[in-house]
């Protein structure tokens, strides 16, 4: 089955679509979990059009803050999970007051935990543009480079993805079979 894996890329840089075709390889009931919360008609939409293009194989669960403990469930029924995304996750645990850097110990210490099932953690660089003009955004930037450096040393693999390219930093190099699309159920 393999071990967990980091992919992380900017915006639109199709590190969502990669983890899709990979965790559609790497199991029989893949679930996508989902960390967004829909507070605004935009938001909601986008989360719509995410769900719609999805491979109809996920199942999904949507937990916005309690990432390692739906995990932990999750793991009992499914053999891949996807989880989409951390920077949002980390977004909202700040926007909640809860402490940032705990719940990254907690992840980081479940991960090793969970070997009946392949976890895919999808998160955004933020750490390659110009240094934020506000603390909220600066603390942000450094909680999620904190956490992308912790989760990259007990992931078995991390891929940074660039104009929908992998470059793989850690881990075995993907051959061209593991980045075409999965065959659409008939």
């Amino acid at each position: 089955m393999g071990g967990h894996v980091l992919i992380l890329g900017g915006a639109r840089s199709g590190k969502t679509g990669f983890a899709e075709r990979l965790a559609m390889r790497a199991g029989e009931r893949p679930l996508y979990l989902a960390t967004a919360q829909a507070l605004d008609d935009e938001m909601r939409e986008r989360v719509r059009l995410h769900q719609q293009q999805r491979h109809k194989r996920f199942a999904t669960l949507e937990e916005p803050l309690a990432l390692a403990t739906a995990l932990k469930a999750a793991a009992r029924a499914h053999d891949v999970i996807l989880v989409d995304c951390l920077t949002l996750w980390i977004s909202n645990l700040l926007g909640s007051g809860r402490d940032v850097a705990a719940a990254v110990d907690e992840l980081a210490a479940t991960l090793p935990r969970l070997t009946a099932a392949r976890i895919l953690l999808v998160s955004n660089e933020v750490g390659l543009g110009i240094v934020p003009d506000n603390p909220l955004a600066r603390t942000f930037r450094d909680l999620a480079g904190a956490a992308h450096q912790r989760l990259a040393e007990i992931c078995d693999e991390v891929h940074f993805i660039v104009a929908g390219l992998p470059l793989t930093l850690k881990g075995p190099r993907l051959t061209e079979s593991a980045l075409e699309p999965p065959v659409p159920e008939g």
